[in-house]
């Protein structure tokens, strides 16, 4: 159905934390095949410390991390997407742009670990347990045989990823 390679946007409300996760897991897990970006209809205008904490001790290069509006992904001369996945049921629940080229969109809601109240080691599990969930997702999606789905198929495998496990729970970023 589609090749070469695609571009990938996870949304969220501040983009401090999960989509930026989903952003670097992509990155990594597609590379070649899929880039990843992220954005937020609200963006916090920083990233989460726990969140760049974890990407650095599992080696990820953090350089790309900002808190930035999805109107930079809709404007005239930005990447494309063939892909459009929401990671929190707020940016769900919003009114996206128009994005153009129709990308294939699915909610992948993870609860949200900026929301996690407690102890410092209780908030840096639920960032571990957010990125944990995500990996797995985005695990599975970079491993469907794109070439061989129609738009129908692929779609219904998108919406059953964001059943997995933590689907639906979540606040704002």
């Amino acid at each position: 159905m589609i090749e070469g390679q695609k571009n990938v946007l996870f949304l969220c409300t501040g983009n401090s934390a999960r989509s930026i996760l989903a952003e670097a897991i992509l990155n990594r897990e597609g590379i070649g095949t899929f880039q990843g970006f992220s954005a937020g209809s609200q963006p916090r205008g920083d990233v989460h410390p726990y969140a760049l904490d974890l990407l650095e001790r599992l080696n990820y290069d953090t350089g790309f991390a900002r808190s930035k509006s999805w109107d930079e992904y809709a404007a005239e001369g930005a990447p494309a997407m063939d892909f459009v996945f929401t990671v929190c049921d707020d940016a769900a629940n919003e009114v996206c742009p128009i994005w153009p080229g129709q990308p294939m969109t699915a909610h992948w809601g993870i609860p949200d670990p900026v929301a996690v109240e407690g102890s410092e080691a209780e908030k840096r599990l639920a960032f571990s347990e957010a990125y944990r969930m995500l990996r797995t997702r985005i695990s599975i999606f970079v491993n469907l045989p794109l070439s061989q789905l129609d738009q129908l198929s692929l779609q219904k495998k998108l919406d059953e990823i964001g059943e997995i496990e933590g689907a639906g729970e979540g606040a704002d970023v």
